[in-house]
């Protein structure tokens, strides 16, 4: 299911609370990592979490630690990918075409926006 959304795609998040309640329903960014291994992905400016950070010490001897806010992964099934035609999240086909590259013919996969009931 991840392979429908990749690395640098612009999702909307469609579950979880409404912004006015606190949550990411309706927040829109672009997705900073994939882990198709257990289907969840980080969202740039979603779901963010305080993480506790030990003091150690840097490279140029400088101490860095105490509480930094992250990103944190959600599930796939939490997002829809952003139609590039009209800016709504839209669902994600997957067809089969042929390109020609050099004279050789090559059968690719291309996701593709589905249409909704409403742009009909």
């Amino acid at each position: 299911m991840a392979a429908k959304i990749k690395k640098g795609d612009l999702v909307e998040v469609i579950s979880g609370p409404t912004q006015e309640r606190g949550g990411y329903r309706g927040k829109q960014g672009r997705v900073i990592e994939v882990f198709t291994e257990t289907d969840r992905l980080v969202v740039e400016g979603v779901n963010y979490v305080t993480k506790h950070v030990r003091v150690g010490q840097s490279d140029r001897g400088a101490k860095e630690g105490g509480l930094e806010t992250v990103e944190a992964p959600i599930h796939v099934s939490n997002v829809a990918l952003i139609d590039p035609s009209t800016k709504k999240p839209t669902r994600v086909g997957i067809r089969v075409e042929e390109i020609e590259k050099d004279g050789k013919k090559k059968t690719v996969r291309v996701r593709y926006a589905k249409k909704s009931g409403k742009d009909l």
